[in-house]
């Protein structure tokens, strides 16, 4: 994994927390994957990796997340890198969550972190993940057996994730946005209006705006390619622009923000209550079956 040396993370954090790491015993994990088969089974073939993903790289990773080894070392670094704690702030998410979701749709999900917490706090639901990186879908899966938790995972685009109009009623993404040009943000978030049933919620887990803008050498720390025109625009106004009403955002641990957004009730439907949508399968009908299933 070829990672660049000139990064503050390289020269500063990364021998730190390379410390508390069990390198050896990552190590024995990647080389007991047959990462090629794995992957295959979550690759769509259709799938065409959109040029601000596949151009870049995370982390300063070459490749950025199209390959194992950053599948393999996401969790462990990740949980040093999300103060104070990863659970606690991924938790805000779950805690900002309004009655209870049936059909919750999880874009971007990496490594399934949220996802699985997701399925943990609403076992009843449908929890789907869908993430552009197989690699990353394999550890999702991988955790998820692990965990006894029946999730689904889809290897596509957050901006164009091909499922039907008012498909859920809870559509997320953590630690996504900084990760997308503006642009790509906002396409995102105009896919999550489509997707929401009406008083469906979207709630956005990422860094926050205000304090990036404050303390500019935050946006210096890791190799993100957008992570200054995230700390420059407003989730709140891009979520205002998709449509969504009663949006606000709740600042977390300083260094992150939770944003919620609500899709409006059409106006002769004042009682709808997503607690009052059906529960059946929405994998039934939408023709994936048998589609091989599909992020810091």
């Amino acid at each position: 994994m070829a990672v660049r040396k000139d990064t503050i993370w390289d020269r500063f954090l990364s021998p730190i927390i390379r410390s508390f790491i069990d390198e050896e015993e990552l190590r024995q994990f990647h080389d007991s994957i047959d990462w090629e088969t794995e992957s295959d089974r979550f690759s769509n073939p259709q799938l065409n990796y959109p040029h601000y993903y596949a151009s870049q790289n995370f982390h300063g990773i070459e490749g950025g997340y199209l390959n194992a080894n950053a599948a393999t070392t996401y969790d462990p670094i990740t949980q040093y890198v999300l103060p104070p704690n990863e659970t606690w702030v991924r938790q805000g998410l779950i805690d900002s969550i309004k009655g209870t979701p049936r059909r919750i749709l999880d874009l971007g999900c990496g490594t399934g972190s949220t996802t699985l917490m997701l399925k943990q706090a609403f076992p009843q639901a449908e929890v789907i993940g869908v993430d552009l990186s197989p690699y990353m879908l394999f550890m999702g899966d991988y955790k998820a057996k692990k965990a006894g938790l029946d999730i689904q995972w889809l290897h596509g685009k957050a901006e164009e994730t091909g499922f039907p109009d008012a498909s859920f009623d809870l559509v997320t993404a953590s630690l996504l946005f900084h990760e997308t040009p503006p642009k790509v943000t906002q396409l995102i978030l105009h896919e999550c209006f489509r997707l929401l049933m009406p008083g469906g919620e979207v709630l956005i887990l990422d860094g926050n705006q205000k304090t990036l803008r404050q303390v500019d050498w935050l946006t210096e720390l890791f190799e993100e390619p957008y992570m200054k025109d995230f700390a420059a625009g407003s989730v709140d106004a891009w979520m205002g622009a998709a449509g969504f009403e009663a949006v606000q955002s709740e600042e977390l641990w300083w260094v992150h923000q939770v944003t919620r957004g609500m899709k409006p009730l059409p106006a002769d439907e004042p009682t709808t209550s997503t607690e009052e949508v059906s529960g059946s399968s929405i994998i039934e009908g939408f023709g994936l079956e048998g589609i091989p299933a599909p992020a810091f």
